[in-house]
């Protein structure tokens, strides 16, 4: 794999395990996805640590799915990489939501985290 190829396929490896929680309404599963004192920014204030992300997932209604496109990626130094991606979040009763989300992953013992997740709304 050149340099592109291998930092698509680690945001790919950390975001389909977090798209898999989101989807089966698993808000321990989403936490575990990141680091122990991720920032965390979703469509509400912000959090710090996985128990606010678990609690931010918690709320969110069931049928809730997340589908995303990677659309740029950066290697910011051996163990951290900025993923730059597109968001559909779809209710199953009310209209999707898309947003963009920035990540920003860590290498920790030889697995990726989120450190830092940051939502925009489209439009």
């Amino acid at each position: 794999m050149n340099g592109t190829a291998t930092q698509e396929a680690i945001l790919r490896g950390v975001m389909d395990r977090w798209k898999s929680a989101v989807d089966a309404h698993e808000p321990q599963q989403v936490a575990s996805c990141f680091t122990e004192n991720a920032i965390f920014q979703g469509l509400r204030p912000y959090s710090v640590g996985r128990q606010g992300i678990a609690e931010y997932y918690d709320s969110q209604p069931l049928g809730l799915t997340a589908d995303y496109r990677v659309l740029e990626t950066r290697q910011l130094a051996e163990d951290v990489l900025l993923g730059y991606m597109g968001v559909d979040f779809s209710f199953a009763e009310r209209p999707t939501i898309k947003v963009t989300l920035s990540v920003v992953l860590k290498c920790v013992a030889d697995q990726w985290h989120i450190g830092h997740y940051q939502v925009s709304e489209i439009g």
